[in-house]
């Protein structure tokens, strides 16, 4: 009997990078040899924010969520013993993209390959940012000229390139529903496309709008999800022959990795996570016609920390077995002619189809960001809200929670950051300024500057610059004064919400106290650092302004001493600090230190994010009143906190 014949897997992928571009290398040719078939790089915050590792905003940040690519040095070791011309690389990079992407060619090009046989792809979506994720630079239209300038660019020089990853991951974590989630992606996708019309010549644009891929995320409610990922295709080969008049299918063809879904994932019984990440995977494999071209996977231990290399394989295996062992590759689509899942996708579409209507006459993406900023925020705080009433179950958290104590949190249980690699970073760095010709520099970041300001395209100069020895901080520098700084929307409104349910109790004791301060209770939340995950201080602001007190959010991105200055200036009764990057140790005491040397530290001050619990003891013996991590999903409760921190001794809350 003749086999039948099987599909070729997707990429298997790791999200990955820590501490150097040594230790990060190690992990990758490690990762390689364990059957990976793809890299996905991690860049650290100030690297993702065009930042070099000594700048004040970069303090604590060096290493922490990805590596530090600071110049071309550190894209070389990045890369060492890693053939580029044989390597399919994604990197997830926005606003820093065309700088990363000339560091990656540069370093192809010592290598010796010929640069267009290079694979991969740059992320390069910077609507998402201004929405979920905060690594932004510049306002909207700059930043989309760049977009499209490395999508003009790869066109005639790296043509098997990816230029821009449409990214809807963050999207669902911010709160985005499946219908938001579409639409959203597609319409920055249509901002692009019909930007890039401009830019190449007729003949060759179907070629590049397929050369634009997506980068999705897939939740716990698998069937949606796989769904949702059949209406990206159909959708997506709508617009690209309606819109744009794309008659090749090659290249209406939807192309997408996907990262699942860390938001699900629990510090309370964190072994759960391991079947959450499993099923999620199977929403974007076991339909054939909508199935990833990529695929990573958070390991089980993300709520907790940093995964280390073993739960990093344990992922790996997991997509391997799924791919090797099982027969899946073996059929053609098991849910053609399905009428749950037709009906399904048909009503997901409807939606999407409403919401880019909406965009549209707003004048799509790039006019359209406070709207669905908003959008955002306020969807996420219903999604919290299911949570909290138990409308949503959450096995271990609000169902369920009774559990045996788990062996795999035993010991250690995540990777410790290297406390020396932000000094050696540093060092490395000026060891870097001080052998490079300077003249060649500035005379490199002089040309870029006037392609930036006379419309040129950014890639050339941006490469000239590279090679010239240029860092990431002095790249963004240019791009800084030449387009501007950018502050994206809070999507967080001065009016309530309409939601009442189970606030009566938490207003009325905000109304108490207020009445015995002699003023409204007062919350400042802050961002301290680059980290720009934002949705818990969103939701803290949401939930404050729903509890009826008088709050202030200034957004992301703030150094220590901007946020003593906004205590000075706002007097909140208790102020709140924000990181989910990990470099909370230093920007609190930071912090803190400055807020006793400006007579400031009576005010309470409590701290969110995902803070291991030897990390919690030290931030209490700094003086934080109270610390939170993701198993503090009551949010009700953390806001009657904040009237017993901010009330007189004689009326604190019982």
């Amino acid at each position: 009997m003749t086999q039948p014949q099987k599909d070729r897997p997707w990429l298997f992928r790791t999200y990955a990078g820590h501490s150097t571009a040594a230790a990060s290398n190690a992990l990758y040719r490690s990762n390689l040899e364990k059957g990976q078939t793809g890299l996905s790089v991690a860049f650290d915050l100030p690297t993702q924010t065009g930042y070099d590792s000594d700048h004040v905003l970069a303090r604590g940040e060096v290493g922490k969520v990805g590596v530090p690519v600071a110049h071309l040095g550190d894209m070389r070791a990045l890369f060492d013993r890693i053939p580029l011309d044989q390597m399919n690389t994604s990197m997830t990079i926005n606003a820093t993209a065309p700088w990363l992407l000339a560091l990656y060619i540069a370093v192809a090009e010592e290598q010796g390959a010929d640069i267009a046989a290079l694979q991969g792809t740059v992320q390069n979506d910077l609507v998402k940012e201004y929405l979920s994720r905060g690594t932004y630079i510049c306002p909207p239209k700059p930043s989309l000229r760049m977009i499209t300038d490395v999508a003009a660019w790869t066109r005639v020089h790296l043509p098997k390139w990816n230029p821009m990853n449409v990214c809807s991951y963050h999207l669902q974590e911010a709160g985005a529903t499946p219908e938001q989630e579409l639409a959203f992606a597609l319409a920055t996708a249509i901002a692009v496309l019909d930007d890039l019309q401009g830019k190449v010549d007729a003949a060759d644009f179907p070629e590049m709008v397929g050369r634009i891929s997506f980068f999705v995320n897939a939740g716990i409610r698998f069937v949606t999800e796989m769904c949702k990922m059949r209406a990206f295709v159909e959708l997506w080969d709508e617009i690209t022959a309606d819109r744009y008049g794309v008659e090749d299918p090659k290249y209406r063809r939807f192309r997408y990795g996907v990262q699942v879904n860390s938001l699900g994932l629990t510090e309370q019984q964190p072994e759960n996570n391991v079947y959450r990440i499993l099923l999620e995977m199977l929403a974007v494999t076991l339909s054939k016609n909508a199935r990833a071209r990529a695929v990573q996977l958070p390991a089980w231990n993300e709520a907790l920390g940093l995964p280390r290399p073993w739960d990093q394989q344990w992922s790996l295996r997991m997509q391997q077995i799924l791919a090797y062992e099982t027969d899946l590759l073996e059929f053609g689509d098991l849910f053609d002619g399905n009428p749950a899942v037709t009906a399904k996708v048909e009503t997901l579409k409807a939606g999407a189809r409403a919401e880019l209507a909406q965009i549209d006459a707003m004048g799509g993406a790039m006019e359209s960001i406070d709207h669905m900023k908003r959008q955002l925020v306020e969807a996420n705080a219903a999604r919290i809200a299911r949570i909290e009433t138990g409308e949503t179950t959450v096995i271990g958290v609000n169902r369920y929670t009774g559990a045996e104590p788990s062996p795999l949190t035993a010991g250690d249980a995540i990777l410790t950051a290297d406390p020396q690699a932000e000094a050696d970073q540093i060092a490395r760095l000026a060891d870097w300024r001080a052998s490079r010709d300077e003249a060649a520099v500035q005379a490199a970041l002089s040309d870029l500057h006037r392609a930036a300001a006379d419309g040129s395209n950014i890639m050339p100069p941006s490469i000239a610059a590279a090679k010239a020895g240029a860092t990431t901080g002095e790249w963004a520098e240019v791009i800084r004064q030449t387009f501007g700084h950018y502050r994206g929307p809070t999507g967080v409104s001065d009016a309530p919400s309409n939601r009442t349910e189970g606030l009566d109790d938490i207003r009325a004791a905000v109304d108490a106290v207020s009445a015995r301060l002699g003023r409204r209770l007062k919350l400042l939340i802050a961002k301290p650092g680059l980290d720009g995950h934002s949705n818990g201080a969103e939701q803290i602001a949401a939930r404050a302004r729903d509890s009826g007190m008088d709050f202030r959010y200034h957004g992301i991105r703030l150094t220590p001493a901007d946020i003593v200055d906004a205590v000075a200036q706002e007097e909140p009764h208790v102020l709140g600090l924000s990181i989910l990057s990990g470099s909370h140790l230093p920007l609190i005491e930071d912090v803190t230190d400055r807020l006793r040397a400006a007579g400031l530290g009576h005010v309470p001050v409590i701290a969110g994010g995902i803070i291991p619990e030897d990390d919690a003891d030290r931030l209490r013996a700094m003086g934080v009143a109270r610390v939170y991590t993701p198993k503090d999903f009551e949010l009700n409760r953390i806001m009657f906190d904040i009237v017993d921190l901010a009330a007189p001794r004689d009326v604190a809350a019982e």
